[in-house]
């Protein structure tokens, strides 16, 4: 394809559906062998009066008390956000990073942020409802220690928006959008360290080993969620759907609801309050992030090999 037309270049590349496709294959394989972990994750962070803090524990529990399948409840609606969620990060994110290239302009770890920022927006916008919908079924039929969670009753992920729509409004499927918004900085950061690390590790054209990546790919994603983490359990908690807030809407309201959920766990925590959960968000995230990458480096080389394309892979 001619690189005349800057835009058609980035939007219609092979290269860029490559990326895409591979992105998001790999992130489906890390989150399918680490997804207990993040249900650990995510109980930690919306039952509150739950009193154990040990990841091996909390999976014990749950697996004794719901029964060992429970650590694999709401594992398709997860996949499938994951799965469209990465689609759409790694192709935005590919398609600025070629048009940059188009551009002649040299890759820098401040570009690379602006990029990843971007590409976060953009999926936080398409994709948050499928977020909020696996929220709900990752947490339905949980066995909660705070009880003032009220259980849902969902028979599946249609069936969840169809209830949701109707009995909440089609807004409350953006619910956590903001902090989503300011959490686009966690895979921006993300993705700012990993391709810097990866940059200076082939310098010389040298070739970058598996281990090395899923190191850098570790390094990267514990610097960036450890940064972003106490957001992320706002989210989580916002996204469940039972925090009611002021009840006043927009900007303004959401900022307030964020600053609310924010002190109050403070309050009832302490600071370390905030971070409550981060040790299993830390294991799932990290060892996630670092499986998928030399997945996705691994299908690219291999798909642009097998298609002769070998020097798409400069970057």
């Amino acid at each position: 394809m001619s690189d005349n037309g800057g835009s058609a270049v980035g939007l219609l590349s092979y290269e860029t559906l490559v990326h895409a496709l591979a992105g998001a294959a790999g992130s489906v394989t890390a989150m399918s062998v680490f997804f207990p972990l993040d249900t650990a994750r995510i109980r930690l962070q919306v039952d509150e009066n739950r009193k154990s803090k040990s990841t091996p524990i909390i999976l014990s529990e749950i697996a004794k008390e719901e029964g060992l399948l429970s650590l694999y409840r709401g594992w398709f609606p997860v996949i499938s956000s994951l799965c469209v969620s990465n689609f759409v990060y790694f192709y935005t994110f590919n398609t600025l990073k070629k048009l940059a290239a188009a551009g002649q302009h040299k890759s820098r770890p401040g570009k690379d942020l602006l990029m990843g920022v971007i590409s976060g927006a953009v999926n936080v916008i398409l994709t948050t409802p499928m977020w909020v919908v696996n929220t709900r079924l990752k947490l339905q039929g949980a066995k909660f220690r705070n009880e003032d969670l009220q259980q849902t009753h969902y028979k599946g992920i249609f069936d969840a928006f169809s209830q949701i729509i109707a009995n909440e409004g089609v807004g409350t499927l953006w619910n956590g959008t903001l902090p989503s918004l300011v959490l686009v900085f966690n895979p921006a950061v993300q993705f700012m360290f990993y391709e810097a690390m990866k940059r200076r590790a082939s310098t010389g054209g040298r070739k970058i080993s598996s281990a090395e990546i899923f190191l850098i790919g570790a390094i990267s994603k514990a610097v960036a969620t450890t940064a972003t983490y106490p957001l992320q359990t706002v989210q989580a908690i916002l996204r469940f759907g039972q925090y009611k807030g002021d009840g006043k809407g927009g900007v303004l309201g959401s900022l307030r609801n964020v600053f609310h959920l924010l002190m109050d766990r403070i309050k009832r925590h302490g600071p370390l309050g905030l971070y409550k959960g981060l040790e299993a968000k830390l294991l799932q995230t990290v060892l996630t992030a670092a499986l998928m990458f030399v997945v996705y480096e691994k299908i690219t080389a291999a798909t642009f090999k097998v298609m002769g394309l070998n020097k798409k892979l400069k970057h």
